[in-house]
Protein backbone atom coordinates (compact mmCIF):
# COMPACT_ATOMS: atom_id res chain seq x y z
CA UNK A 1 0.00 0.00 0.00
CA UNK A 2 2.89 2.36 0.29
CA UNK A 3 3.25 2.25 -3.28
CA UNK A 4 -0.20 3.20 -3.89
CA UNK A 5 -0.02 6.61 -1.27
CA UNK A 6 3.43 7.34 -3.02
CA UNK A 7 1.59 7.33 -6.95
CA UNK A 8 -1.50 9.31 -5.48
CA UNK A 9 0.56 12.04 -3.96
CA UNK A 10 2.15 13.37 -7.42
CA UNK A 11 -1.49 13.04 -8.90
CA UNK A 12 -2.96 15.22 -5.85
CA UNK A 13 -0.14 17.00 -5.60
CA UNK A 14 -0.57 18.15 -9.62
CA UNK A 15 -4.13 18.66 -9.10
CA UNK A 16 -3.28 20.95 -6.24
CA UNK A 17 -0.85 22.92 -8.55
CA UNK A 18 -3.02 22.99 -11.29
CA UNK A 19 -6.00 24.33 -8.98
CA UNK A 20 -3.81 26.40 -7.08
CA UNK A 21 -3.12 28.11 -11.07
CA UNK A 22 -6.98 28.27 -11.77
CA UNK A 23 -7.20 30.20 -8.04
CA UNK A 24 -3.84 32.43 -9.23
CA UNK A 25 -5.88 33.24 -12.41
CA UNK A 26 -8.58 33.87 -11.17
CA UNK A 27 -7.40 35.99 -8.07
CA UNK A 28 -5.34 38.00 -11.08
CA UNK A 29 -8.11 38.40 -13.35
CA UNK A 30 -10.32 39.74 -10.51
CA UNK A 31 -7.75 41.76 -9.37
CA UNK A 32 -7.28 43.08 -12.79
CA UNK A 33 -11.32 43.58 -13.16
CA UNK A 34 -11.23 45.27 -9.63
CA UNK A 35 -8.79 47.69 -10.91
CA UNK A 36 -10.73 48.41 -14.06
CA UNK A 37 -13.86 49.59 -12.08
CA UNK A 38 -11.85 51.41 -9.70
CA UNK A 39 -10.28 53.30 -12.42
CA UNK A 40 -13.81 53.50 -13.52
CA UNK A 41 -15.49 54.62 -11.01
CA UNK A 42 -12.35 57.10 -10.44
CA UNK A 43 -12.77 58.60 -13.76
CA UNK A 44 -16.86 58.70 -13.49
CA UNK A 45 -16.05 60.66 -9.82
CA UNK A 46 -13.98 62.82 -11.03
CA UNK A 47 -16.11 63.98 -14.10
CA UNK A 48 -19.12 64.68 -11.89
CA UNK A 49 -16.89 66.39 -9.64
CA UNK A 50 -15.61 68.84 -12.81
CA UNK A 51 -19.36 69.09 -13.60
CA UNK A 52 -20.43 70.21 -10.81
CA UNK A 53 -17.69 73.10 -10.29
CA UNK A 54 -18.27 73.80 -14.02
CA UNK A 55 -22.00 74.67 -12.94
CA UNK A 56 -21.33 77.03 -9.92
CA UNK A 57 -19.18 78.55 -12.51
CA UNK A 58 -22.27 79.17 -14.74
CA UNK A 59 -24.48 80.11 -11.72
CA UNK A 60 -21.91 82.39 -9.85
CA UNK A 61 -21.45 83.64 -13.36
CA UNK A 62 -24.90 84.32 -13.94
CA UNK A 63 -25.73 85.86 -11.23
CA UNK A 64 -23.09 88.58 -11.95
CA UNK A 65 -24.05 89.09 -14.96
CA UNK A 66 -27.61 89.68 -14.34
CA UNK A 67 -26.33 91.89 -11.44
CA UNK A 68 -24.47 93.62 -14.24
CA UNK A 69 -27.25 93.97 -16.71
CA UNK A 70 -29.71 95.44 -14.01
CA UNK A 71 -26.94 97.97 -13.32
CA UNK A 72 -26.00 98.62 -16.80
CA UNK A 73 -29.80 99.66 -17.79
CA UNK A 74 -30.55 101.58 -14.86
CA UNK A 75 -27.15 103.63 -15.82
CA UNK A 76 -28.72 103.52 -19.51
CA UNK A 77 -31.99 105.35 -18.27
CA UNK A 78 -30.49 107.61 -15.64
CA UNK A 79 -27.79 109.03 -18.82
CA UNK A 80 -30.94 109.77 -20.67
CA UNK A 81 -32.53 111.51 -17.69
CA UNK A 82 -29.63 113.39 -16.79
CA UNK A 83 -30.46 116.48 -19.30
CA UNK A 84 -33.85 116.46 -17.89
CA UNK A 85 -31.96 117.39 -14.65
CA UNK A 86 -29.47 119.67 -16.05
CA UNK A 87 -32.85 122.29 -17.38
CA UNK A 88 -34.73 121.82 -14.43
CA UNK A 89 -31.56 123.29 -12.80
CA UNK A 90 -31.48 126.42 -15.10
CA UNK A 91 -35.03 127.26 -14.57
CA UNK A 92 -34.96 127.01 -11.16
CA UNK A 93 -31.62 129.03 -11.17
CA UNK A 94 -33.47 131.58 -13.28
CA UNK A 95 -35.20 133.45 -10.92
CA UNK A 96 -35.23 136.99 -12.70
CA UNK A 97 -37.48 135.14 -16.11
CA UNK A 98 -40.90 136.15 -16.37
CA UNK A 99 -43.96 134.11 -15.50
CA UNK A 100 -44.55 133.07 -19.86
CA UNK A 101 -40.79 131.97 -20.22
CA UNK A 102 -40.97 129.78 -16.79
CA UNK A 103 -44.29 127.97 -18.58
CA UNK A 104 -42.28 128.09 -21.91
CA UNK A 105 -39.47 126.11 -19.73
CA UNK A 106 -41.71 123.71 -18.17
CA UNK A 107 -43.26 122.89 -21.91
CA UNK A 108 -39.81 122.29 -23.19
CA UNK A 109 -39.38 120.20 -20.42
CA UNK A 110 -42.14 118.11 -20.51
CA UNK A 111 -41.70 117.62 -24.11
CA UNK A 112 -38.02 116.58 -23.68
CA UNK A 113 -39.07 114.20 -20.65
CA UNK A 114 -42.21 112.89 -23.00
CA UNK A 115 -39.47 112.24 -26.33
CA UNK A 116 -37.49 110.37 -23.72
CA UNK A 117 -40.47 108.53 -22.74
CA UNK A 118 -40.98 107.19 -26.21
CA UNK A 119 -37.29 106.61 -27.20
CA UNK A 120 -37.10 104.18 -24.18
CA UNK A 121 -40.60 102.38 -25.38
CA UNK A 122 -42.88 103.48 -22.32
CA UNK A 123 -46.38 104.42 -23.33
CA UNK A 124 -48.79 106.75 -21.71
CA UNK A 125 -52.57 105.39 -21.45
CA UNK A 126 -55.80 106.41 -19.86
CA UNK A 127 -58.38 109.05 -21.41
CA UNK A 128 -61.54 109.67 -20.74
CA UNK A 129 -64.22 107.75 -22.59
CA UNK A 130 -62.11 104.67 -22.26
CA UNK A 131 -63.68 101.60 -21.70
CA UNK A 132 -62.05 100.48 -18.07
CA UNK A 133 -60.12 97.59 -17.83
CA UNK A 134 -59.53 96.45 -14.11
CA UNK A 135 -56.16 95.05 -15.55
CA UNK A 136 -54.71 98.28 -16.11
CA UNK A 137 -56.96 100.89 -14.44
CA UNK A 138 -57.37 101.52 -10.93
CA UNK A 139 -61.05 103.02 -9.67
CA UNK A 140 -60.72 104.91 -6.92
CA UNK A 141 -64.57 106.74 -7.83
CA UNK A 142 -67.60 105.51 -9.16
CA UNK A 143 -70.48 107.66 -10.73
CA UNK A 144 -73.96 107.56 -12.10
CA UNK A 145 -74.37 109.60 -15.25
CA UNK A 146 -76.87 109.49 -17.76
CA UNK A 147 -75.69 109.22 -21.18
CA UNK A 148 -72.42 107.63 -20.56
CA UNK A 149 -71.81 103.97 -21.33
CA UNK A 150 -71.87 101.78 -18.32
CA UNK A 151 -67.65 100.66 -17.41
CA UNK A 152 -66.14 103.64 -19.22
CA UNK A 153 -63.64 106.55 -17.86
CA UNK A 154 -64.88 110.03 -16.94
CA UNK A 155 -62.01 111.06 -15.02
CA UNK A 156 -58.27 110.20 -14.96
CA UNK A 157 -56.62 111.64 -11.79
CA UNK A 158 -53.17 109.87 -13.30
CA UNK A 159 -52.08 108.60 -16.54
CA UNK A 160 -51.22 104.62 -16.40
CA UNK A 161 -48.08 103.52 -17.76
CA UNK A 162 -47.08 100.83 -19.98
CA UNK A 163 -43.59 99.42 -21.19
CA UNK A 164 -44.65 97.13 -23.86
CA UNK A 165 -47.17 94.59 -22.38
CA UNK A 166 -45.59 95.15 -18.80
CA UNK A 167 -47.82 97.47 -17.13
CA UNK A 168 -45.51 100.23 -14.87
CA UNK A 169 -48.51 102.09 -13.23
CA UNK A 170 -52.41 101.42 -12.98
CA UNK A 171 -54.58 104.79 -14.67
CA UNK A 172 -55.85 106.18 -11.62
CA UNK A 173 -59.60 106.92 -13.02
CA UNK A 174 -62.89 107.79 -12.22
CA UNK A 175 -65.73 105.27 -13.84
CA UNK A 176 -69.81 105.47 -14.73
CA UNK A 177 -71.27 102.40 -13.10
Amino acid sequence: MAKKDTAKKPAEEAAETTAQAVETEETAAAEDRTAELEKALQDANDKHLRTLAEYDNYRKRSVREKEQAYADSKAAVLTELLPVLDNFERAADNKDAALADYQKGVDMIFNQFTEIFKKLGVEAYGEAGDTFDPNIHSAVMHTEEDGAPENSVTDVFSKGYRLGEKILRPAVVKVVN
